[in-house]
């Protein structure tokens, strides 16, 4: 697995419990929500990172 990188956040008290609320009935940690939500967003704006596949694409 890819190292990940660590960044605070802040974020409003009732932004923070509604999000708390989406992760608990995904049965999702906060941070395992935000990670979703981010990588949705990146597909859904066409700038998911490409992912290497250790092939050469000559």
């Amino acid at each position: 697995m890819a190292k990940k990188k660590s960044f605070v956040l802040r974020v409003d008290p009732e932004q923070y419990d509604a999000l708390e609320r989406w992760a608990a009935d995904e049965f999702r940690s906060i941070n395992g929500q935000l990670e979703w939500i981010i990588n949705q967003a990146l597909k859904n704006a066409g700038r998911s990172p490409k992912k290497n596949t250790g092939k050469d694409n000559k």
